[in-house]
């Protein structure tokens, strides 16, 4: 597919234009979506989705055609060379649903872990995008220790997840992650390691741990943007990382999973 050349910003679509450059802000969002794209292909675009479509029904965000429309339309407008992570959105009040294209960050190949756990601040855990502005100030805090992310406790100081990143762990040689009676965010990455797991007679278990109790195991961190990355060091309590024995093979596996947008 050939395409003039597409730079940053926000699309609004309607369904008589499709997506178009956005007159204004936005209002709060209700719902946003996001996936790392690398010349025209992506991992996990049908769970991308369902996750999203999914929400915005919750929310009331429209009939099922219209939000087919706004998806059919939406990936047609999505670049296919370069490097991109772009957002979809539902915005309240006016129910707009809109494209974010954005470039793609460097990507991490590892990470560096706030030891000190923080309590989860989010309003509606399980849904992405009201609480994207609370968890960047959580990140912010994290680098301000010398971390590039944070971990998510209850009350209990169970962990539950990272800030933006869902939180797996292996305890000999069982994958391991919170129990999903937990307000956890469902994770496409972690569906897709999760369904590895499986088809390889890897054991899963969900199980509740505090950060201390991750101390000496392989943890990673994984989501849409960076895969897996596993945790490399521990800032801010003398906490010790596991070497990241595994990380390597399943991070090679992860990203022959990038497919051709549909269509393509």
């Amino acid at each position: 597919m050939t395409q003039p050349a597409i730079a940053e910003g926000v699309l609004a679509w309607t369904p008589a234009r499709g997506p178009a450059p956005a007159a204004g802000s936005a209002g709060q969002l209700l719902v946003a979506d996001s996936w790392l794209l690398r010349e025209g292909r992506v991992r996990g675009f049908d769970r991308h989705r369902e996750r999203f479509l999914g929400a915005c029904a919750e929310c009331g965000g429209g009939s099922p055609r219209r939000l087919v429309a706004f998806w059919q339309d939406m990936t047609a407008a999505l670049p296919r060379t370069g490097a991109w992570f772009p957002r979809v959105e539902l915005a309240a009040g006016t129910l707009e649903l809109r494209l974010l294209l954005r470039h793609a960050p460097p990507l991490g190949s590892a990470v560096r872990v706030w030891a000190t756990g923080q309590p989860d601040p989010r309003t509606v855990p399980r849904r992405k995008g009201p609480d994207l502005d609370t968890l960047a100030g959580v990140r912010g805090r994290a680098a301000g220790e010398g971390a590039d992310e944070a971990v998510l406790v209850g009350p209990s100081g169970v962990v539950r997840e990272g800030a933006t990143s869902s939180l797996l762990w292996w305890e000999d040689d069982t994958l391991c992650l919170p129990p999903p009676r937990l307000p956890v965010l469902p994770g496409v990455t972690t569906g897709l390691i999760q369904d590895r797991a499986r088809r390889s007679g890897i054991r899963i278990a969900h199980r509740e741990r505090t950060v201390d109790e991750l101390e000496g195991r392989e943890v990673w961190l994984v989501n849409a943007l960076h895969g897996i990355r596993p945790v490399t060091e521990w800032t801010g309590r003398p906490m010790k990382a596991a070497p990241a024995v595994r990380a390597a093979e399943w991070r090679t596996w992860l990203d022959e999973l990038m497919e051709p947008l549909p269509g393509d």
